[in-house]
């Protein structure tokens, strides 16, 4: 019997880790048999090449590695995670909470590609992670969106200023602001739960946050 896995989405700063762990704690008061998970992996070593690209040790413009390359760092760490520490579990019907998944590839990724070439991506990101590494499909993606300049100072709150503690992509506003508008494309395309994260130009209470994401999951995905 096959889990469920849910999928909390968003740029840098969005609030992923903070919805992922309440999404968690309301769930497993209902359900026992829930975990969570998050990308990258960074305790494990499969995580490095993405620790690599993310220090700009490849080069410091996202760009200089390109999008299959820098897919292909993210799924295999993905891959690593899935076979050693959650295969099991989803394949005896747990509930999976993931803080980043697949959907993070296409949000970062499709930036360095030429328009034209966004569905092209998708078709091979899907046929790669979901048929040839076998990874599971999420059952529904939430995507939180926040304005970049927003985002930006929430991780400004976080790091304390310093810009030295930033990685590649948190580095970037221009890039980041690409990641933006891409990120919006692949909701509609792939029917994402999109929540607006904002009100008035200011970040909304957290808890609020958690609500409206409750709503959008049917209760029967908690059983």
């Amino acid at each position: 019997m096959k889990g469920k896995l849910i999928v909390i989405e968003g740029l840098d700063g969005s609030g992923k880790k903070t919805q992922t762990k309440l999404l968690h704690d309301h769930i497993k008061k209902i359900n026992q048999n829930i975990t969570y998970i998050s990308f990258p992996d960074y305790d494990s070593l499969s995580s490095s090449l993405v620790k690599m690209y993310l220090n700009s040790e490849f080069g410091s413009d996202p760009a200089a590695v390109n999008a299959y390359a820098a897919s292909s760092f993210f799924a295999v760490d993905r891959y690593a995670s899935y076979k050693k520490k959650w295969s099991k579990l989803y394949q005896s019907g747990y509930i999976i909470i993931a803080d980043r998944y697949t959907t993070s590839n296409p949000v970062y990724q499709m930036s360095k590609l030429p328009e034209e070439d966004w569905n092209k991506y998708l078709s091979w990101l899907y046929d790669y992670e979901y048929n040839k590494l076998k990874l599971p499909i999420p059952d529904k993606v939430i995507f939180l969106d926040v304005p970049t300049e927003i985002s930006q100072e929430l991780m400004e709150k976080r790091y304390l200023n310093s810009k030295k503690k930033k990685d590649l992509h948190e580095n970037n506003i221009m890039f980041l602001e690409k990641c933006k508008k891409i990120s919006r494309y692949v909701a509609k395309f792939d029917n994402w739960h999109t929540i607006n994260c904002v009100s008035e130009g200011k970040i909304k209470n957290q808890k609020d946050i958690h609500k409206e994401i409750l709503k959008v999951l049917p209760e029967d995905m908690f059983l």
